[in-house]
């Protein structure tokens, strides 16, 4: 069987599980589960913490795993990122009291807390600066108050907890993390399992982005109607009985639909509709 790992709490947990619901996989009904296997599809779920899956990921142990990006870095573990899930966004950044420092560049001889030691550590290391890191599993922020550290390094949303702490943002962002897929590194890159995998999780996100539209338009406008929905290879047009007439179909992303729309129905379009895609293979 497929062995793969998958986020067991946290902001990565629901997303993750309900993604490969719509890839078709089981999923377990009680959160208290650690393995469920899916004898249908030959495979079996490990529920585990964030933090942990590109430890056992990296050392063989399960075959792929669903964890972030900033999690996988921060281990250190030997396992790669091998597709973007498209959620759990976050932007990884530096903060202080203002008039510390303006960028990373000038921490030498600082203390830095953060929750991702290993990420902050390597980037120090990449810019040069010789500053000491302290690692705390939580509310970093309130560091620098109790003199634990000059600096802090956490996710940042709206920097609204920062600017309550008094501190402010600097600096370029230290790593933009997201959901990822990872595998061990020099892992068999043509397993059919994980191949088969992949093209599910990539059916989902293409569901999730593209809705199907179906109009009809006069032949005379045809040329104009499909380069607004040209689908990702061409679309489908098929002759009425109403002569004259012809029937597009067509898979459009659902961030433009409602504006093609507008533009179809000048264009003389008639019976627009879109409805939602539940799977798909390109």
């Amino acid at each position: 069987m497929l062995r793969i790992a998958v986020p067991n709490k946290g902001s990565l947990s629901e997303p993750a599980s309900a993604m490969l619901h719509e890839a078709g996989y089981r999923q377990r009904k009680d959160r208290r589960e650690l393995v469920l296997v899916d004898a249908e599809n030959d495979v079996e779920f490990f529920f585990l913490r964030p933090r942990d899956i590109a430890v056992y990921v990296g050392s063989g142990k399960l075959d792929i795993g669903i964890t972030g990006r900033d999690l996988l870095l921060d281990s250190g573990s030997p396992a790669e990122e091998i597709l973007q899930l498209g959620f759990a966004g976050s932007t990884f950044r530096y903060a202080t009291r203002p008039g510390t420092a303006k960028d990373v560049s000038e921490f030498g001889g600082m203390t830095v807390a953060t929750s991702f030691s290993g990420l902050v550590t390597q980037h120090l290391t990449d810019n040069g600066v010789d500053a000491s890191v302290v690692h705390l599993d939580g509310a970093v922020e309130t560091a620098i108050q109790l003199g634990v550290a000059e600096i802090i390094a956490d996710v940042v949303e709206t920097g609204t907890t920062l600017r309550n702490a008094g501190l402010e943002i600097i600096g370029e962002p230290i790593l933009t993390s997201e959901a990822v897929v990872i595998r061990g590194t020099g892992a068999d890159e043509d397993d059919p399992k994980v191949r088969q995998f992949l093209r599910r999780m990539q059916g989902v996100l293409v569901a999730r982005r593209y809705v199907m539209m179906d109009y009809d338009i006069r032949v005379e406008h045809v040329e104009k109607a499909v380069a607004l929905t040209p689908g990702l290879e061409s679309p489908t047009v098929s002759p009425l009985h109403h002569e004259g007439w012809v029937a597009v179909r067509s898979m459009v992303p659902s961030k433009d639909a409602q504006r093609i729309m507008d533009e179809l129905y000048d264009l003389g379009a008639r019976a627009i509709l879109t409805t939602g895609i539940h799977a798909c293979r390109l």
